[in-house]
């Protein structure tokens, strides 16, 4: 997507787009700008009479393009905000607006999780007038590198592996992991703020012994006895926190399996840009593959989606999650 802190800091400057069509799967950067242009534009006096919040289950096209074309009461501007535009009807009616906008008004799309279709006259006319902005999701290998400069931003240094380890029980939600990150802001001191995995540990319940990553290791490297521990410690924790850590971990662990058994050329650098991978994984996977087979991988990936769907309680006669996580890392070691 264009960069941000360039949209922010050009609104801040009173440079002002009359339409902002913010889209694309990643919704972190939809709602900061959203949120920023709601709270930011206006002063508290003009708001009342110049700002409009809708949304899209409850509005319309028409009723958006009319309460656009108005004109700003005691103010230079007014915003109009709809907010879950992919819920809109017949988005594609809004061209009409788009290629003549009023000046005035500054009109922002929040378009969560879908993208508008490339090949529509709507977008090529939001694009081609720099008004079309979309953001994707952040590669889970790429997460360490976001939550570093989250922190930098903010003259936070972070510890060695607490970038890592945060990514590893956060995934790749970006407003989570900025939620949890403000947490632990918080509680720095004003001198020399830096975030620890002490400190992880002590204010998330993160622990970097008990991670995906090293359930996955145990697995690897045919390590019951850390298996068991790693199991045990997650077992304490609710299905809503289980749930969506450890299977996707394990299921994107296996299906990197199987891309690096298709791979011709197995060279690490290789390895690294097939798998999008850390470059200190990929001696894992190389193991991985050697008690794996693509056969056994499938069967792994097949197990995987089972208890996955038993968690969600689809198939399964009402088994705990934690019982559940036993009985697939059992399996998944024999």
């Amino acid at each position: 997507m264009t960069d941000h802190k360039e949209i922010i800091r050009e609104i801040k400057n009173k440079i002002f787009k009359p339409v902002y069509f913010l889209a694309g799967k990643e919704p972190y950067y939809i709602d900061l700008i959203t949120d920023f242009i709601e709270e930011n534009v206006l002063d508290e006096n003009e708001k009342s009479f110049n700002q409009t919040v809708l949304y899209g289950l409850d509005t319309t096209v028409t009723q958006i393009i009319e309460t656009c074309r108005r004109f700003p009461m005691m103010s230079n501007n007014q915003v109009v905000i709809v907010r879950e535009a992919q819920k809109l009807k017949k988005i594609e009616d809004l061209l009409v607006y788009v290629d003549a906008p009023l000046q005035s008004t500054i009109l922002v799309i929040a378009f969560k999780y879908e993208d508008l279709d490339k090949r529509k006259a709507l977008y090529k006319s939001l694009s081609k007038k720099g008004y079309y902005i979309e953001s994707d999701k952040i590669p889970e290998y790429q997460i360490p590198g976001w939550i570093d400069r989250y922190l930098t931003d903010r003259g936070i240094m972070a510890g060695p592996d607490s970038s890592r380890l945060l990514s590893e029980f956060l995934g790749n939600d970006l407003g989570k992991i900025a939620n949890e990150l403000e947490k632990l802001i918080i509680s720095l001191p004003k001198a020399n703020p830096k975030i620890d995995t002490k400190l992880i540990e002590s204010s998330i319940g993160i622990s970097k012994e008990y991670t995906p990553n090293e359930l996955w290791k145990a697995l690897v490297y045919r390590n019951p006895l850390k298996a068991a521990r790693v199991v045990e410690f997650f077992s304490g924790h609710s299905k809503k926190e289980i749930i969506p850590i450890i299977f996707p971990s394990l299921f994107s662990n296996f299906s990197r399996v199987l891309i690096y058994h298709s791979l011709k050329d197995k060279s690490d650098s290789n390895v690294i840009a097939a798998l999008k991978t850390y470059p200190g994984y990929v001696k894992d996977y190389k193991a991985a593959a050697s008690v794996y087979s693509p056969l056994r991988a499938m069967g792994a990936i097949s197990l995987i989606r089972s208890y996955d769907m038993k968690a969600k309680g689809f198939g399964d006669s009402g088994s705990e999650t934690g019982e559940l996580l036993k009985e697939l890392v059992f399996k998944l070691m024999h």
